[in-house]
């Protein structure tokens, strides 16, 4: 049986289990992804502007091979991402398209799941919308939990149930139903296409609690048959092991809802990368037709803005017309960049399915807090 020194539990929340800042984890998972896109601009734009308050005037505007190079290396960049978007256009709708076998399948996979979840829920059908389906496997946990605490309490009279079996069982019984109210009210009332269900699924941290779940329902199991090795056979062990029955059942059943939260995150994962991927493609198609307008005129007029000779704030018109044409040229890179990081951070983190608890270094037991989904 594993060390539980070595395998201790990880925070609930995404932004407690890994060691960035939260200001890191919020520009990267919950800031807007176009403010995002307009700082990293602010910052090319602020930067330029930076070096050319201390870098005298007469040197930025008497060399010109160096801007026309560069606004001829941001028109390549530029039809290059355009090339990138049709590529990942295509990648997602290859996975829309087939035959109509394969629809079929599709379709019956997605039913079937649906019917499992109504079979384990007690429901006549399971809710439609992404919220509302994860609300509903949320609810179904917490009154689990609940049902949990009931059984443990029933089997803590019970002689065969160890003391200490029966507190840690509590303990998670008590901790799963916390953090199941919790991010049932994030899910409510959110909106699949933004990151507000995507994020409150997330900080379910649904891989630990089946593996507790499953380790405690072994260490209670082997308490048990221990206990039970030494109490007469006087008629009373069938009525002290119903109870102990009821708990085992009731962390089994626990273990049931958890391992359908999973295939259902991990679904609806999905389709909001697959949203993203084309908000995306859009978003740098319609920024890359204003950014080649703007590189090109600066490459062919740029004799002319060259002649600009007054200043604001100590720097000449024609740095500052550079440095915006600049920031312009580059909305596309910065888009891409948003966007990625969000999708990069977040599959990153939910690599796995299922109680694999996976760590950002070899040595799990410095870096147990640090378990990704």
């Amino acid at each position: 049986k594993a060390d539980a020194a070595d395998e201790a539990e990880p925070s609930d929340t995404m932004r407690h289990r890994g060691e960035e800042h939260r200001a890191k984890l919020w520009l990267l998972l919950e800031a807007n992804r176009w403010i995002v896109a307009g700082v990293v601009l602010a910052v090319f734009f602020l930067g330029t502007m930076a070096v050319a308050a201390v870098v005298p005037n007469r040197v930025l505007i008497s060399v010109d091979d160096p801007v026309e190079t560069l606004f001829q290396a941001l028109v390549t960049a530029t039809i290059t991402s355009v090339t990138l978007v049709v590529s990942i256009n295509s990648l997602v709708l290859s996975q829309e398209l087939g035959a109509l076998g394969d629809q079929r399948e599709r379709m019956e996979g997605a039913m079937s799941f649906r019917r499992d979840v109504e079979a384990e829920l007690g429901i006549d059908v399971a809710p439609a919308t992404p919220s509302a389906f994860l609300r509903a496997l949320i609810e179904c946990v917490e009154t689990r939990a609940t049902a949990l605490s009931s059984a443990v309490e029933a089997a803590s009279d019970d002689r065969a149930s160890g003391s200490d079996d029966a507190d840690r069982i509590r303990e998670y019984a008590d901790e799963l139903r916390r953090h199941a109210s919790s991010v049932e009210s994030a899910l409510h009332g959110g909106q699949f296409g933004t990151f507000d269900v995507l994020s409150a699924a997330l900080n379910f941290n649904y891989s630990w609690k089946i593996y507790e779940a499953r380790r405690l329902r072994a260490a209670f199991e082997d308490g048990n048959a221990g206990s039970g090795e030494n109490r007469p056979a006087n008629g009373t062990e069938d009525g002290g092991a119903e109870p102990a029955r009821e708990l085992v059942g009731a962390l089994d059943d626990v273990v049931a809802v958890l391992t359908l939260f999973g295939p259902a995150r991990e679904h609806i994962k999905t389709l909001y990368f697959q949203w993203e991927l084309i908000d995306l493609s859009r978003a740098m198609l319609y920024s890359a037709v204003p950014a080649l307008v703007v590189a090109t005129n600066v490459l062919l007029f740029h004799g002319v803005l060259s002649t600009v000779s007054s200043t604001t704030l100590g720097v000449a018109h024609y740095v500052w017309i550079v440095a915006l044409a600049m920031a312009v040229t580059l909305a596309p890179f910065a888009i891409l960049l948003s966007f990625v990081l969000r999708i990069g951070t977040v599959a990153k983190r939910t690599l796995s399915i299922g109680p694999l608890i996976l760590r950002t270094t070899g040595d799990e037991r410095s870096d147990s807090r640090e378990a990704g989904e």
